[in-house]
């Protein structure tokens, strides 16, 4: 293979018309970008020439199954040369595409007959250059028979010198004629890029709503004597109805593995456990088992499977937890002890997230042996596949060597496609951004700390352009170690707002059980929950909270509704920001064309939202008409799709949101009227 500088040195690596900057993109082109089936993506280039004549751009794209289509690239900067078209991909695999970069004569001879021919200049030399140009055209075997018999007409007019100059010029706008070069151009100098490559996976990979609870909580039972009797994957399964009501797509679950004794930690992560204190599920191995076992207390393989096979009868996913870490008690310690790292006085290191301690968790060391430890995990994914499980939640994966990750998920993937991961990764960015790159389908990100309406829109801005080639945000709006302050503080409406924004602002998100009924008592000096479900059993009564209107349920319900119906709110790429008069008051739509909905009609929800979870907020929303595919000067119906109320708005349009009552519009645009001018 020859170098870089070798293929300098043969020739220019850029065509006659250079075709740069190609998108999608992952971050290195080792890697493929990626996209879910259904997204509608955006595919662009920078493509320009030297001089004045017209460029174009057109995308040859083939599909796993190797059906080509093009689609024409169209204008976005002219000031900056940037093309771009949208394509909704659907079938599952690798597609490939390259953008052609070409000399546009049909765009140049318009451009420059219109500017001389109207000063005079010229006059019938253009005319003539244009019908020459059509009647090359005519001659192309690619045209329609109603095509040429239009170029036909459009020669002889602009040869008829006694039709009138106004009427020859019409030939330049015409719009049948525009269309027809737009999709069968007149090209000539054609230069194509590279061959580019995107991964489309299964829909789940990028859109659904996630719910989190432990198993062991739910049916758990405290005895006479104060002991507790744990829950089971049996009385777990009466749970699934409730988060299937609510509209959740996965049911997420911690390791449900057993966990070890040494170390065991009590009640809020002290160091003085009780004979029957659960401990931490990642505290994972004992006697019982390792990675591949089920907890005795929740049950049998056999009732985790039924769990799985009653959670899919209700159209719910299982995600299974994928936690590689040990607890002291774990096989793997006394048949492995190479797999962990062994301090200078012969102990083993345990974990730490300073100031946070671990002492009942082993991390692994991935470089004694690699191989061995590789072929382990393999064989535990498979193992939890094999069951019905085919999403995995990742614990911590930015402490695991990056290479791994990458092989792992290639070989699980190589066997079955619709495998999931997702990325528990509260890190910096790079390692964050390099993990989605290299497989993870989706990602945990710094949501859970963007509570401003400045932070909100830097964030989720930057989510729908910047990384959506590659990272998927799961916007998860709390989990067991993660209570912010807003949370804390901020009372229901603080709980509806971030359920709100993360319900729409991208197409998956989650929520820890608890969340439902504001449970938001912190344990003194953390961010995390007091009495944290991480080491004691928490058996809750979501049916009274309900009755007595302690519950967010029935809104959780509402806003997965939304979603199933509303296709606009499954596409990540499509948000876009609205000004607003107050600085607590954010807004965006979501907004999709009548082609990619499947309805045949357009579909455009807005919400705007009070981020002061303590105030009344009065303000003037002013949205951008244009982005929602609404005609300037017009007026529309907007439909409340929380309270059922009905508005007649425009450009600028009057919100009063009590955060004690009612935070949130989530509006659909029911209904679009021609504009009225005065």
């Amino acid at each position: 293979m020859s170098s870089a500088i070798e293929d300098r040195a043969q020739g220019p690596l850029a065509g006659r018309i250079p075709v740069l900057r190609v998108t999608p993109a992952a971050p290195d082109p080792r890697w493929r970008p990626s996209a879910f089936a259904g997204e509608v993506v955006p595919f662009g280039a920078t493509v320009f020439r030297e001089g004045h004549d017209r460029v174009g751009a057109m995308l040859v794209l083939t599909s796993p199954t190797g059906v080509t289509t093009e689609h024409r690239l169209v204008s976005t900067a002219p000031g900056l040369d940037r093309w771009e078209t949208r394509v909704a991909l659907h079938e599952q695999g690798v597609w490939s595409f390259v953008v052609r970069g070409f000399g546009d004569e049909y765009a140049t001879w318009v451009h420059d007959a219109g500017i001389k021919i109207a000063a005079g200049i010229d006059v019938e030399l253009m005319f003539e250059a244009g019908a020459r140009l059509l009647e090359r055209a005519h001659g192309q075997k690619v045209r329609p028979a109603a095509a040429k018999r239009r170029l036909s007409r459009a020669v002889k007019l602009l040869r008829d010198e006694t039709a009138g100059l106004d009427k020859r010029l019409t030939v330049l706008g015409d719009p049948v004629l525009r269309d027809e070069f737009s999709v069968r151009p007149l090209a000539t100098l054609v230069s194509e890029s590279a061959v580019n490559e995107i991964l489309v996976e299964r829909a789940r990979a990028g859109v659904g709503s996630w719910y989190e609870f432990f198993p062991r909580s739910e049916g758990a039972v405290r005895r006479d004597d104060g002991s507790w009797q744990s829950g089971t994957f049996r009385t777990a399964s009466a749970r699934l109805d409730a988060v299937a009501a609510m509209g959740f797509d996965v049911v997420y679950l911690p390791p449900i593995h057993p966990i070890g004794r040494s170390f065991r930690k009590g009640p809020n992560n002290t160091l003085d456990a009780g004979p029957d204190d659960p401990g931490s599920p990642w505290a994972i191995g004992s006697a019982d088992g390792g990675h591949d076992a089920v907890h005795p207390d929740l049950g049998t393989l056999d009732d985790f499977r039924a769990f799985v096979a009653r959670a899919a009868a209700l159209d719910l996913e299982i995600a299974l937890d994928l936690a590689l870490q040990a607890s002291p008690d774990h096989p793997w310690v006394t048949e492995h002890p190479e797999w962990f790292t062994a301090l200078p006085d012969g102990s083993i290191a345990y974990a730490e997230n300073p100031p946070k301690k671990y002492q009942d968790i082993y991390p692994i060391n991935f470089d004694n042996d690699p191989e061995g430890l590789y072929a382990e995990v393999l064989r535990i994914v498979r193992h939890w596949i094999a069951t019905g499980v085919k999403i995995f939640r990742v614990d911590n994966p930015h402490t695991k060597p990056l290479a791994f990750w990458e092989r792992l998920i290639a070989e699980v993937l190589s066997v079955d496609p619709d495998i999931v991961f997702l990325a528990e990764a509260f890190t910096r960015p790079a390692m964050l951004q390099a993990l989605a790159t290299v497989g993870f389908q989706q990602s945990y990100t710094y949501f859970t700390w963007r509570n401003t309406k400045e932070e909100l829109e830097e964030f989720l801005g930057s989510l729908a352009t910047e990384t959506a080639d590659f990272l998927r945000p799961n916007l998860f709006v709390n989990t067991p170690d993660i209570l912010t302050e807003y949370l804390q503080f901020g009372g229901p409406a603080a709980f509806t707002v971030r359920a709100t924004i993360a319900a729409t602002a991208a197409p998956t998100w989650g929520v820890y059980s608890g969340f439902e009924l504001f449970e938001s008592v912190a344990r003194p000096g953390a961010e995390e929950a007091i009495d944290n479900e991480k080491y004691e059993y928490k058996p809750r009564d979501f049916a009274a909270a309900e009755a007595s209107g302690d519950s967010l349920a029935l809104y959780l319900g509402i806003l997965n509704e939304a979603r199933r119906a509303h296709p606009a709110l499954g596409q990540l790429r499509n948000i876009h920001f609205h000004r607003t008069d107050d600085e607590a008051v954010i807004a965006y739509s979501k907004h999709l064309d009548a082609e990619f909905t499947g309805t045949g009609e357009a579909d455009t929800v807005i919400v705007i939202a009070n981020v002061d979870p303590h105030s009344v907020r009065e303000t003037t929303v002013h949205l951008d008409l244009d982005e929602l595919g609404i005609e300037p000067g017009a007026r529309f119906t907007v439909h409340d799709l929380v309270t059922g109320h009905s508005w007649e708005w425009g450009a600028s349009n009057y919100v009063r949101l009590d955060a004690f009552t009612h935070p949130a519009h989530v509006l659909h645009v029911s209904q679009r009227k021609v504009a009225t001018h005065d």
